[in-house]
């Protein structure tokens, strides 16, 4: 292959893709609609897959070298006249490879995203914890993206993100933006959110609470009066909850029970299914933190957090299950598309049946 790597950057965003796949012994390919589409007639050579690579350090210029000592490395890059893109490098089998997001230079738009209204109302938080959760590449980012806009559209104030790495750049509109990306501008998250806590801020963008450190200074920044708004790779609020009380040591996880629905105001979850028309749809759980969620979360009974969604749609909660089952409704999605993503496969086939 003679092409360089902007060839294919260009190309996948001419054909609308969300990840372009870089490896030897396997051909150039796209996610599109998400399914993974070959998109060169020839494998890919070890020398052509260490090249592009290369290319894409050069484009950051990013130094290469503790790419090459530690094997994995993250960083975005920016095409003018084309997009941006996330790059995740990594070895595979001695060689050079990637995975590259691709990422519009202009913030998306929630309504065409089809995320719903009471998604987008936590932006008028003033304070305590807002979490977006989901699996990895399930939109989490588009949603984080998409509520800060919100914010910065409609609210004076400083909001601080801190990312890694950054992906869509918010300007200043009725808000200053801060956006700070970990291991360019800081060295890690809890770095930069102990130091974001003197720096002024209204609102905390934290691209993801990995470790213990991190989550309690995010509890110590929400209990200060700060609006934080951070993921976790978790699906559905009650494993959310618990994945967070689990991460604190045992003699401490008593107090984290009642601390946490003190702080916490909305867990969103969110899953991207298969359309039945071609293409991904997103589904979504919202979980506001009332008095009876309260409860569950201080008697560790979060397993009963499913049916307060389930009776509560009246006040803005959205269960996973309700959502998914009117995607089917709607035909977006087929019955087994709908089974399989169901948090309660067996109940859904039920409702299905009654239909």
């Amino acid at each position: 292959m003679n092409e360089s790597v902007r060839h294919w950057l260009e190309q996948a965003v001419q054909k609308n893709a969300s990840d372009i796949f870089i490896g030897a012994g396997r051909h150039m390919s796209f996610r599109i609609d998400g399914s993974i589409a070959e998109q060169s007639e020839e494998r890919v050579s070890p020398a052509t897959a260490n090249k592009y690579v290369k290319e894409l350090y050069e484009y950051a210029q990013r130094d290469i070298s503790n790419y090459e000592k530690n094997g994995d490395d993250d960083f975005p890059i920016t095409l003018a006249g084309v997009a941006r893109f996330r790059v995740s490098a990594y070895n595979q089998r001695g060689t050079f490879a990637a995975v590259i997001r691709v990422v519009s230079f202009d913030l998306p738009n929630y309504q065409n995203l089809h995320i719903p209204e009471e998604v987008m109302k936590v932006a008028n938080e003033k304070n305590g914890m807002v979490l977006v959760t989901g699996p990895a590449g399930s939109g989490k980012t588009t949603t984080l993206a998409c509520i800060i806009d919100a914010i910065n559209s409609t609210r004076n104030g400083h909001i601080i993100t801190l990312e890694d790495p950054i992906e869509y750049l918010h300007k200043d509109k009725k808000s200053l933006v801060s956006q700070r990306e970990i291991s360019t501008d800081t060295r890690s998250y809890l770095t930069a959110l102990r130091a974001c806590l003197r720096q002024a801020p209204d609102i905390i963008l934290l691209g993801e609470m990995r470790d213990h450190e991190t989550i309690k200074t995010a509890m110590t920044a929400a209990e200060t009066g700060h609006l934080l708004i951070s993921t976790l790779h978790t699906l559905g609020a009650a494993n959310t909850i618990e994945r967070i009380v689990d991460v604190f040591p045992a003699q401490q996880q008593t107090q984290v029970r009642f601390q946490l629905p003190l702080l916490l105001r909305t867990v969103i979850s969110q899953q991207l299914l298969p359309k039945a028309s071609g293409g991904v749809v997103p589904a979504f759980e919202v979980m506001h933190v009332n008095s009876a969620i309260r409860n569950l979360i201080r008697e560790s009974k979060t397993f009963q957090i499913d049916n307060v969604l389930q009776t509560s749609s009246g006040t803005g909660m959205i269960s996973m299950d309700s959502y998914i089952l009117n995607l089917f409704k709607k035909g977006d999605i087929t019955k087994e598309t709908a089974i399989t993503h169901a948090t309660n496969p067996e109940q859904m086939s039920r409702s299905i049946e009654r239909m």
